[in-house]
């Protein structure tokens, strides 16, 4: 079995490219962050992710300076300044491919909604790659992140303004 799975929805898109791109950029690491041998931190598998990324066309944070955040506007005020903007791990301007990897509390805190509700409201986000351990303390949070928005869409009742969400297993 493979070491880095993902899944996207609506199930009846293919991944786009942006998309693919980020899941490559896992794939190349995967002997490196594999969550059934490793638990690093998000930061961590960022980190050891973010050249391939880089090579990708995506901007990634490189670190937690207020100059190294990536910050994608949320709301305007008056003479077009942004009031409010969210924080990405990485963005892909080009496809509008929103990326955050999460560790621990993906599942345990419900951090990967956190990321849904934040890229749903960013300008240009297209598109949203989470990133989560397969393996947490003995649960699978990739496959409960993708059974989550497997009910999400085959529900019917929600509507997201993004084109796809992706659920990237490490």
């Amino acid at each position: 079995m493979p070491v880095v799975r993902f899944q996207t929805f609506p199930r009846s898109f293919a991944p786009p490219r942006g998309v693919l791109a980020a899941v490559e950029a896992f794939k190349a690491v995967e002997d490196q962050i594999d969550s059934t041998n490793f638990q690093y931190p998000s930061n961590d598998v960022l980190a050891i992710v973010r050249p391939h990324l880089v090579i990708s066309g995506f901007e990634v944070e490189a670190g937690k300076t207020k100059d190294a955040k990536i910050r994608i506007p949320v709301l305007f005020g008056e003479g077009g300044k942004v009031d409010k903007a969210f924080e990405a791990d990485a963005f892909h301007a080009e496809t509008g491919t929103v990326l955050e990897v999460e560790a621990g509390r993906a599942v345990t805190n419900y951090q990967f909604l956190k990321d849904l509700f934040q890229a749903s409201v960013m300008q240009d986000a297209l598109h949203l790659v989470i990133a989560v351990r397969k393996i947490y303390r003995e649960s699978n949070d990739y496959e409960k992140v993708v059974t989550f928005m497997d009910t999400f869409y085959a529900s019917g009742r929600l509507w997201l303004p993004l084109e796809t969400v992706t659920i990237v297993g490490y």
